[in-house]
């Protein structure tokens, strides 16, 4: 499978480049700026992203690029291109003034093919605090703005572009237009698709597990039904699904997400985890802990079920892209440990299997929708692997996730009852760490605060708070302080990400 390889840097929108090029039926990969991998066949192109540094500070991410093959394009966006530049012995110079926000290409090279078709006057977005003030032997200019003498360049002897605006984000008009061009360039036949990616992946599976029996954790959200329908079609009978009900799901989750899978015609077993996920979970209030013990904990009791099936040798898992991402960086900094990459102990009686380990949420659906699902299992919200775990702020304990259950479920029924879920892409309610004072008939209350939280978004990576009706948001404060023993507080989160994420631990 062609793909395009993208270098992270430590940019925020890398991320972006990858999506932008998947949009463009072309497979990307993000990977760390020092691990370019040693097998280059399937690769058509590579791609530096931008980088939180500056090339001229000692720490910032540096790799030989001589040892990247001469042969595959290359395109460097902001850092990338600066770093290219002053590896190849030009100039790259703080700037007395950042630049940032829109800018418009007052000079375009027509001729050169990353600008084929590209119109005059584009416009485009900066956001970098050094630049370009010489270029290298062979190096050209190919674009510049008012106040940016050199936006692109190209290298004449190589297949080497550099750009110092962002192609992938919104405002660059025309930045679509850009990486069709390098992707023409790149040679790229543009066939990667939902049906092909299912096509690819079977055949994949097959050869991977041959007749090895594999078991599935199923959580009841869309990634791991798919993953479970990828595999049962790969390997038939010789999976075996577990559903595990660790005490942290919805109000009758368990039940109703076991009745659904029999219409799949998968093999599921049901397992009640509940008392030992609560008693690793006790006196546990740190997020990163909680989400830790929690994929621990999981994969013991897959590894206890697994000697129940003779001959079992893999552990499947709905591990998604954004999953990967913000759990690796090139700085080792970790966003957050995700149960189903950050969790998992170092020595396992389990092999790994996760087909869905480079698609993004709204590529999963697609695939999903290739694969004939039902609209319940292709539109069900997100629902984190730690379940209710890291929407409990503190410690996690029976009585408190009985609390959050009746008021999420108020939430989730209502926002169905309104024709309002489908226009939400993840919704929750928050248990927090405090009791406000409240007013119930003539008497004061002490009691617990709820926060609701609902986003909009296309692949989890950024998200934006859902504008609910006024009049919604009321109704269902009213019910679940009416309804729910223990809250007399319900607030409304209005935090996008960046800076938020999605659930609060």
């Amino acid at each position: 499978m062609e793909k395009i390889v993208i270098l992270d840097f430590g940019s925020q929108t890398t991320q972006l480049i990858a999506r932008r090029l998947r949009e463009l039926n072309v497979f990307s990969e993000i990977i760390p700026y020092d691990k370019f991998p040693k097998n280059i066949k399937d690769i058509k192109g590579i791609i530096l992203s931008g980088s939180s540094f500056s090339v001229c500070e000692p720490k910032a991410f540096k790799i030989d690029l001589h040892t990247l093959p001469q042969d595959i394009p290359i395109l460097g966006i902001c850092y990338g291109a600066q770093f290219i530049v002053e590896s190849y012995k030009g100039k790259v110079e703080a700037t007395h003034n950042r630049e940032y926000g829109r800018a418009v290409l007052s000079y375009i090279d027509k001729n050169d093919p990353l600008f084929r078709n590209f119109p005059s006057g584009s416009q485009v977005w900066l956001s970098h605090s050094d630049s370009i003030t010489e270029l290298p032997k062979d190096f050209i200019k190919i674009a510049s703005t008012p106040d940016l003498e050199i936006a692109a360049y190209r290298v004449k002897s190589k297949k080497i572009w550099g750009v110092q605006f962002h192609p992938e984000v919104y405002h660059t008009v025309n930045g679509m237009l850009l990486f069709e061009n390098f992707l023409d360039i790149c040679e790229c036949k543009r066939d990667w698709t939902p049906a092909s990616f299912v096509e690819s992946t079977i055949e994949q599976l097959k050869k991977q597990l041959g007749n090895d029996k594999v078991i599935l954790g199923l959580s009841g959200g869309g990634d791991s039904s798919v993953t479970a329908m990828l595999l049962s079609k790969a390997i038939g009978k010789n999976l075996t699904c577990i559903f595990v009900d660790h005490g942290l799901l919805r109000k009758n989750e368990f039940e109703e997400v076991l009745s659904e899978y029999q219409h799949l015609g998968l093999n599921v077993i049901g397992v009640d985890a509940k008392d030992k996920f609560y008693s690793a979970l006790k006196g546990i209030t740190d997020p990163e802990q909680k989400r830790k013990i929690i994929g621990a904990k999981f994969v013991e009791v897959f590894n206890e079920e697994a000697k129940k099936i003779e001959g079992v040798k893999w552990l499947a898992q709905g591990t998604i892209y954004p999953d990967v991402i913000e759990s690796m960086s090139p700085s080792g900094n970790t966003i957050k440990s995700h149960h189903n990459v950050g969790g998992l102990p170092e020595k396992m009686d389990l092999k790994l299997c996760e087909p869905l380990r480079l698609l993004f949420k709204d590529e999963v659906r697609k695939v999903g929708i290739e694969l004939g699902m039902m609209h319940q299992f292709i539109k069900r919200h997100p629902f984190p692997g730690p379940g209710l775990a890291v929407r409990i702020l503190g410690e996690v304990t029976p009585e408190k996730v009985q609390i959050l259950q009746e008021a999420d479920d108020i939430f989730i029924k209502s926002l169905k009852e309104w024709n309002l879920y489908d226009k939400v892409w993840q919704a929750g309610a928050i248990l927090l760490p405090i009791q406000s004072v409240g007013v119930m008939g003539d008497e004061r209350t002490y009691e617990n605060v709820v926060a609701l939280r609902a986003v909009t978004s296309t692949d989890a990576m950024t998200a934006d708070w859902a504008q609910l009706p006024y009049e919604f948001l009321s109704k269902v404060s009213n019910d679940i302080i009416n309804k729910v023993k223990g809250i007399n507080r319900v607030v409304y989160d209005i935090s996008s990400k960046p800076p938020a994420t999605i659930e609060w631990e």
